[in-house]
C-alpha cells in the first residue's frame, strides 16, 4: 500500500492521540520560535512590496494544539510587524497541508474557537482569515506559481515519501537504520533522502514568491558520519520490543524483515548540501537544538531521556507510529506492544 495513504499521527483527542502527545514537537517549535520571528520580520522589513493579502503555508501541519498554536504566534508576529511598517491591517490566506488521511476534521472543527481567541488577542482589527485544506504530499507541487509568502514546516521532513527499495532484503533484524546496519541500508536511506528533500526544495521554490521565507524543522542528528551509534535511539528500543515479541512467537521474524520506518534524520551538513545543490533558497540560518523528553526540564539531558514523568515517553511514539505500524502489525499486536511499556523495560 502507497505510504501516503497510511501515514498519519493517531486523530481525535482520545489518550492515545497526537493531540494529547505531542509536547516533545511543542518544545521543539518553542525553541525554533526565534528564527520564525527573524524570518517574519526580516521579510516584511526588507522586502518593501505592499501586501494586500499575506499567503501562509503549514506543510505537514497534522492536528491539534500545535498546529494552531504556531499559527496564533505567526499571525500575531505578522500583524504586529505588519502594523509598524504598513500602519493597515491585512488579508491571510492560511494553507494547511498533509497527507490526505491526516485528521482535517478535528483542524477545521476548532477553527472558530481558534478565531475568537485569536479577537481576543490581539482584538478585531487584525484582517480577515481564510483558511484551506490541501491534502497532500509536500515532495510535489501543491500550489501555483508564486503564491506563497511564507511557509512552516515543522517535524515533517524526516519522512521519507518512501521506505528506500530492498531495505526488506538487506535490513534484517532492523526497522531502521542501526549500528548493526549494512552500510548499503544507511546510503539507501541517505538516497532516498536527497531525492525527495531535492524535490521538496524545488517545488517550494517555483511556489513562492520571490524574497518569500521559508522556515523548517525536523529530526536531525549532529554527527556528519556514518553511526557509531544508534541513528534513533526511539526506534532501537522500539526494535528491542518487537523482537522479544518475535521470540515469543507473537510476531514472526519474517514479517519484522518487511517492516522498515520510512523517515530518515540528517545532519546539518547534509541538509545544507542539498539547499546548495537544488539551489532555489538561499540558508539564511541552519540552527541545532537538543529536546529533553522530560515534560518539567526544559534543558537537553541524555540521562533524563526515560525519566518516567508524566510526559509518557511510549505515548509519545505510540501517537506518531501506531497507524504506520498497525496497518503491517495488525491492531492486537501493536496493542500488545505498547502495552507492555516495553521502551522503558528494555532501557532499564
Amino acid at each position: 500500500m502507497e505510504l501516503c495513504k497510511i501515514l498519519h499521527m493517531n486523530s481525535g483527542d482520545g489518550d492515545k492521540s497526537y493531540a494529547k502527545n505531542s509536547l516533545l514537537q511543542q518544545k521543539a517549535t518553542s525553541k525554533v520560535w526565534p528564527i520564525i520571528k527573524e524570518a517574519i520580520e526580516d521579510y516584511l522589513c526588507t522586502e518593501n512590496i505592499p501586501i494586500t493579502t499575506l499567503s501562509i503555508a503549514d506543510l505537514g501541519c497534522s492536528f491539534g494544539p500545535n498546529t494552531l498554536s504556531i499559527l496564533s504566534d505567526l499571525i500575531k508576529q505578522f500583524h504586529k510587524t505588519i502594523l509598524l511598517h504598513h500602519n493597515k491591517p491585512i488579508q491571510y490566506q492560511i494553507f494547511f497541508n498533509d497527507l490526505p488521511s491526516n485528521d482535517f476534521d478535528s483542524l477545521f472543527r476548532s477553527l472558530s474557537n481558534f478565531l475568537e481567541d485569536l479577537k481576543n488577542q490581539i482584538g478585531t482589527d487584525f484582517g480577515t482569515c481564510f483558511f484551506n485544506g490541501v491534502p497532500g504530499s509536500f515532495y510535489g507541487r501543491l500550489f501555483p506559481n508564486k503564491s506563497l509568502h511564507f511557509v512552516h514546516s515543522s517535524y515533517a521532513l524526516h519522512w521519507l515519501s518512501q521506505v528506500p527499495e530492498g531495505m526488506e532484503m538487506i535490513n534484517k533484524g532492523n526497522i531502521f537504520i542501526d549500528r548493526t546496519s549494512p552500510k548499503n541500508v544507511i546510503e539507501g536511506y541517505y538516497k532516498q533522502f536527497q531525492k525527495d528533500f531535492s524535490l521538496f526544495l524545488k517545488c517550494r521554490g517555483e511556489e513562492i514568491v520571490s524574497g518569500g521565507r521559508m522556515v523548517v524543522t525536523l529530526i536531525g542528528r549532529t554527527n556528519e558520519s556514518p553511526p557509531k551509534e544508534d541513528f534513533c535511539y526511539t526506534f532501537t528500543l522500539l526494535n528491542l520490543a518487537i523482537y522479544n515479541m518475535v521470540k515469543e512467537g507473537i510476531i514472526r521474524e519474517g514479517k519484522v524483515d518487511r517492516f522498515n520506518i520510512p523517515t530518515f534524520m540528517p545532519s546539518p551538513k547534509e541538509v545544507k548540501t542539498e539547499v546548495l545543490k537544488e539551489g532555489s533558497f538561499i540558508i539564511n540560518r541552519v540552527e541545532v537544538a537538543g529536546i529533553d523528553w522530560n515534560a518539567y526540564n526544559d534543558e537537553f539531558d541524555e540521562s533524563n531521556v526515560l525519566v518516567d514523568s508524566s510526559y509518557c515517553y511510549a505515548k509519545c511514539i505510540r501517537s506518531v507510529i501506531e497507524p504506520l505500524m498497525i496497518t503491517h502489525f495488525g491492531e492486537a499486536v501493536v496493542e500488545e506492544l505498547f502495552h507492555r511499556n516495553a521502551f522503558k523495560d528494555e532501557a532499564d
